[in-house]
Parts: C-alpha cells; structure tokens; sequence
C-alpha cells in the first residue's frame, strides 16, 4: 500500500533538503524512499521548471524582453563588481615614500 503525503509536507520537506539535509538521512528519518524524495525536490525544488508556460506568442515575446533586460542588468552588476574588486585588489599607495623620492 503507497502512502499519500499532502503538499505542505512535500514543501517542507524539498525545503530540508535545500538547506542542505542530507538526502539519505532525511529519507530515513521520514520513513520516505529517497527516490520519492528525489522526485519532489525535481517538481517543488528552487530550480524545478515553472509549470506555467506563456499561453501566447505576445506574452512569450513579453517573457523574452523582460528575460533581455534582467541578463542586461546581471551583466551590468557583474561588470561594476569586476572594476570594484579590481580597485580593492591593488596595493594601496603610500604616499610618504612616494614623497621622498
């Protein structure tokens, strides 16, 4: 006989496992099968694939311009982070040896 698990304890449970509970001991803990656990974290988990695809092509355009323009501020954050780390990165001048020579 299968066991029904409702979705709030399939939720808490991927939610476990996200935060870095190991899967094997999560599963025996629960008294669930690690496959089982395996195919939520595929469905519910941070990187499962949204259900909802758009229904039309104008909102599929919508999705790929807002999709554009969130790659275009990535790219633009991860630029400002490469200049900032490159001016932490260099040695600070000291100014009074610079002073004497």
């Amino acid at each position: 006989m299968t066991k029904t698990y409702d979705e709030a304890f399939k939720r808490d449970t991927v939610a476990l496992l996200e935060s870095g509970r190991p899967l094997k001991k999560l599963a025996a803990e629960l008294g669930v099968c690690p496959v089982t656990l395996r195919t939520w974290r595929e469905r519910l988990g941070k990187n499962a694939l949204p259900k909802e695809q758009p229904q039309t092509l104008e909102l599929a355009q919508m999705e790929v311009r807002r999709l554009r323009q969130e790659v275009a501020d990535l790219r633009l954050q991860r630029e400002i982070l490469k200049n900032t780390l490159g001016i932490l990165a260099d040695p600070p001048r000291n100014v009074a040896n610079e002073s004497e020579k």
